[in-house]
């Protein structure tokens, strides 16, 4: 079945919702005005069953079928939080808030799921519970691991859970998913080194922190190049560099390196880290230095169910047809704390396409609302298909 009637016809009014969401955007977890815009909406659409500060600020709903012969439970999810950065998109609705941009379309994600709640909750055309997920702070806050940790696949009973991100440059009206590793793990380090401070005229009675620091993080790009297997991704950056002082003359006592290490395996993430840590102290060492390293893991890789990607593909082609859905697509290295819930119950993420836009985390991109009633499709597709009405 393609695009559902009744969501085609909602579309005006769902892209309103998201322009309400993009004027007024909020940050991780700290997000009142949408969490009550969400829940007002869905109390609108008659639906009772809402739970609020999940995950701290997390919104939980349920709707149930018009039959319950199987106990079925299919969760739904959609990040609602936005970036600290202005916005330069140029949209008559952007954002009102200097410093906060919905620059990566969560805004969308959630009108899309309210679009379909409202579809859900107005046909009840399924025999089981959908559970609507509405999270804060994806954006680095670990909102879904806060999710988790407070009891949502258990507390709901949640047996599958499914997500979906738009993504700039994959052509309005194309899916695009793949099974296993989609998106990076994200971990993030600080190498503090310590060496001996100086006179800028007196290298020699000083141990310069700034070379060790070059070295180090010229050494990191050996992981990459001579540590890991040559068909598997790794990602090593380091992002800053800075000292305990900005003078022309002196040498500094103290420089902190920042960065962070993306890879889609595992065995690898333990690998580099390890690197990581060797690379850094033995180069400081051999210079007369110290190396302090603080290693924090953050975003799992994004997994993939094999059995539950199959149902996301089916349901993608059953709104777009099957030319236009990619089944194979190339893992990404940006990553995702939907992660967190794919670690927890069985499910799959998929990406809708939002055309010819500036990628994510820029200034300019726009989320394009043509996508909005495929993407409510998709998820009213996902539910009556994996909970057919009895």
């Amino acid at each position: 079945m393609p695009i559902r009637n009744r969501l085609a016809e909602m579309a005006d009014e769902i892209a309103g919702w998201r322009h309400t969401l993009h004027e007024t955007p909020e940050l991780m977890f700290d997000l009142p005005e949408t969490t009550a815009f969400v829940v007002e909406r869905l109390k609108s659409f008659g639906i009772e069953d809402i739970t609020t500060g999940i995950g701290q600020s997390g919104v939980v709903a349920t709707i149930k079928g018009k039959t319950d012969t199987k106990g079925r439970v299919i969760g739904l999810r959609a990040d609602m939080d936005a970036l600290p950065m202005d916005e330069a998109s140029g949209v008559p609705f952007a954002s009102q808030i200097p410093g906060k941009m919905h620059a990566c379309g969560h805004d969308g994600h959630t009108a899309m799921l309210l679009g379909a709640a409202k579809y859900l909750a107005e046909t009840r055309n399924f025999d089981g519970t959908v559970v609507l997920i509405f999270q804060p702070a994806e954006e680095g806050g670990g909102g879904g691991l806060e999710m988790v940790k407070d009891g949502l696949m258990d507390r709901w009973g949640v047996q599958e859970v499914y997500g979906m991100h738009n993504m700039p440059g994959v052509p309005v009206g194309q899916f695009a998913i793949r099974s296993g590793s989609l998106m990076a793990s994200v971990d993030s380090f600080d190498i503090v080194v310590t060496g001996k401070g100086g006179h800028g005229a007196m290298p020699h009675e000083a141990i310069d922190t700034n070379l060790v620091a070059a070295q180090i993080v010229v050494s990191l790009q050996s992981i990459a190049a001579r540590n890991v297997d040559p068909l598997k991704s790794v990602v090593v950056t380091i992002t800053t560099m800075m000292s305990d002082t900005d003078s022309y003359n002196i040498i500094p006592h103290t420089v902190t390196l920042k960065g962070t290490v993306r890879t889609l395996d595992n065995s690898v993430r333990d690998l580099v880290e390890e690197r990581v840590r060797a690379i850094a102290e033995a180069t400081a060492t051999s210079f007369g230095a110290t190396a302090e390293v603080l290693y924090d893991r953050g975003y799992p890789v994004t997994v993939n169910h094999e059995d539950q990607t199959g149902y996301a593909i089916e349901a993608a082609r059953a709104v777009v047809g099957d030319a236009a859905v990619e089944d194979n697509t190339p893992p990404m290295m940006p990553a995702e704390d939907f992660s967190y819930m794919l670690e927890a119950r069985p499910g799959a993420y998929m990406f809708i396409g939002n055309g010819d836009t500036p990628m994510c985390h820029h200034p300019a991109y726009t989320f394009s609302d043509e996508i909005i009633p495929l993407g409510c499709s998709w998820f009213a597709e996902m539910v009556e298909r994996r909970m057919p009405a009895a």
